[in-house]
């Protein structure tokens, strides 16, 4: 027996896909594309799970399994339509606009000195917390490694996270900043970890490459309010933040801090979920809540 599910989603949409075409909405045309890619893409590994019952030869297993996985579809399809509703609000907040910044490499520099987000070689950040699942401990360095990317020059930073004692990420970030202050991120290559091998890509994506965009980081000059994608690439890299607080004191490990800001940073990837990062001048990241797991600066290290 074989399950069969109709596009449901896809027709409770298809009248908003097409007020949109007719006006030209390109946010919200990405958003119904991206949904369209999300339900294929649930309804492929619902196939694929279907071969493999098909190769149980006991009845009551293979009845099992393919129940398993009608449930694993039903609650991917549900994924697509909440990150679909998310995105939506997005377009409602950012405009109909295609997203699409200019890289004019003449208009980056050589160095990034955003008081909160400077990015000096030789510096690595030491970030450790107490979560659910154990003591986590990230290092960022700031290497002196540059990779060009649009035709602009990025300084390449190697960030790595522990899970008790395990590294479980190691990810190399590539930065870059304009005339007026601006740091852009330009991509990244991250690569979850298990037992010492990779063993997935997810997320990664570089400028300019299949469709992925360019995004700010941080600000030259923020206000409250802000609201500004950090990274584009549909249905894989889609981080936004905004800045929720403004001159702040916050005590960390390594000292108390004033004029902090705070930014609430979010995905349609993952909705619901929010991250709140505490910036320093002169320092950068102080501070992060995820959720209510919190990480703070416990040393920083020059070479």
């Amino acid at each position: 027996m074989k399950y069969h599910l109709s596009p449901v989603w896809l027709v409770l949409f298809m009248p908003a896909l097409n007020a949109f075409a007719q006006n030209g909405d390109a946010c919200q045309l990405s958003t119904q594309a991206t949904l369209t890619s999300c339900q294929q893409g649930a309804q492929s590994n619902y196939s694929a799970s279907l071969a493999g019952c098909d190769n149980d030869s006991d009845q009551a297993q293979r009845t099992a399994c393919m129940k398993q996985a009608k449930g694993t579809l039903n609650k991917a399809l549900s994924d697509c339509a909440a990150q679909t509703s998310s995105r939506q609000q997005i377009c409602g907040r950012l405009g109909p606009g295609p997203y699409d910044p200019a890289v004019v490499p003449s208009n980056f520099t050589n160095n990034i000195d955003n008081p909160y987000f400077p990015l000096k070689p030789g510096t690595t950040y030491i970030y450790e917390g107490q979560t659910s699942s154990g003591l986590t401990h990230n290092e960022f360095a700031v290497t002196s490694n540059t990779v060009v990317i649009q035709g602009v020059t990025c300084v390449e930073v190697h960030d790595t996270l522990q899970l008790n004692g395990q590294l479980t990420e190691d990810t190399r970030d590539w930065f870059a900043q304009d005339r007026q202050g601006n740091v852009w991120y330009f991509g990244e290559a991250s690569a979850k970890i298990s037992n010492g091998l990779p063993f997935s890509l997810a997320g990664s994506w570089t400028g300019g490459v299949n469709g992925a965009r360019i995004g700010i980081i941080m600000e030259a000059h923020s206000a409250i309010g802000d609201f500004y994608r950090q990274e584009f690439q549909a249905g894989n890299a889609e981080d936004l933040a905004e800045v929720h607080l403004l001159n702040q004191t916050l005590t960390v490990p390594v000292g108390t801090f004033n004029e902090v800001l705070v930014t609430r940073e979010t995905s349609p990837l993952e909705p619901g979920l929010v991250e709140f990062k505490y910036w320093a001048p002169g320092i950068g990241n102080i501070k992060t809540n995820d959720n209510g797991e919190i990480q703070q600066l416990i040393e920083i290290k020059h070479q």
